[in-house]
């Protein structure tokens, strides 16, 4: 895709961007390492006039993003725990305490568990886009997702007591 000028980068930034940044969060674990990887992205597109041959956009600024942060970790080679405070949530009524939980259970889950169930809840991509943001199969992709839910279900359960019993 050509995109003709910065008009076009920036509409794509306002619409993509929180979620974008909330994906690099999930990655680098650190909101102003994930806001660098971001403009890092953007910058490039706009000095390169582009993301040329990309048939689905969306996808690939997810692409793009992943592929940054990694090479930001790499180039670190650290990892920091995510924030607690980032707010993952909207929500008028909060449960700040059912928010806490989820989170350490989003953080208990494998990396490729935990970037899949951001990607598709958060970022509200499909399997298949997640799958080219990963470079997986789509199939690959659902079964990580559902993998990781039944994880998230039992942590959630398991901290509130709230499974059925048989």
């Amino acid at each position: 895709m050509q995109l003709t000028d910065a008009a076009d980068i920036e509409a794509l930034y306002r619409e993509h961007g929180p979620a974008l940044l909330l994906f690099a969060v999930a990655i680098t674990g650190e909101r102003s390492r994930a806001q660098d990887v971001i403009h890092q992205v953007f910058l490039k597109l706009i000095e390169s006039g582009g993301a040329f041959g990309a048939l689905d956009i969306k996808a690939y600024l997810f692409a793009c993003v992943r592929n940054a942060a990694l090479n930001e970790i790499k180039i670190r080679q650290r990892n920091v725990a995510l924030d607690p405070q980032h707010a993952w949530f909207e929500s008028a009524n909060r449960d700040y305490a059912e928010e806490l939980n989820l989170r350490r259970a989003l953080a208990g889950l494998p990396d490729e568990q935990r970037e899949v169930t951001v990607l598709h809840i958060w970022a509200e991509l499909t399997f298949s886009q997640v799958a080219d943001v990963l470079e997986i199969s789509a199939n690959t992709a659902a079964s990580r997702y559902r993998y990781a839910l039944a994880k998230l279900r039992e942590a959630m359960c398991a901290k509130e007591d709230l499974c059925e019993r048989p």
